[in-house]
């Protein structure tokens, strides 16, 4: 990886890997925002549904392979493997971190 992951992303994909949704919302802000396939998700109780919804869909894991920091966000270039086709996909998640807590996501 380019540059070191910060420990709130670590901690999130390590959670988004045992599809722990309690891990993985214990890393948002409570007015945090997800955006991803074309949907905005605004909020914690949101955003948990479309991480359960997106794990008994996909059943992924999602592996980072490079991290970059662009002004006030930081890209994570990830291999994402699932039940969808086309698997494995390369896609950014471009994180926009508040103190310790992800604000924003956009997956792509």
């Amino acid at each position: 990886m380019t540059t070191k992951m910060h420990s709130t992303l670590e901690h999130y994909f390590a959670a988004t890997n045992r599809h722990d949704v309690a891990a993985m919302i214990a890393d948002l802000a409570d007015d945090a925002v997800v955006k991803d396939e074309g949907r905005e998700h605004r909020g914690v109780p949101a955003i948990r549904e479309w991480m359960k919804e997106t794990i008994r869909k996909y059943k992924f894991n999602a592996e980072p392979t490079s991290v970059a920091r662009e002004n006030d966000r930081t890209a994570v270039r990830v291999t994402v493997s699932g039940d969808f086709p086309g698997s494995p996909i390369a896609l950014t998640y471009w994180f926009k971190l508040e103190g310790q807590k992800i604000a924003r996501l956009e997956i792509g």
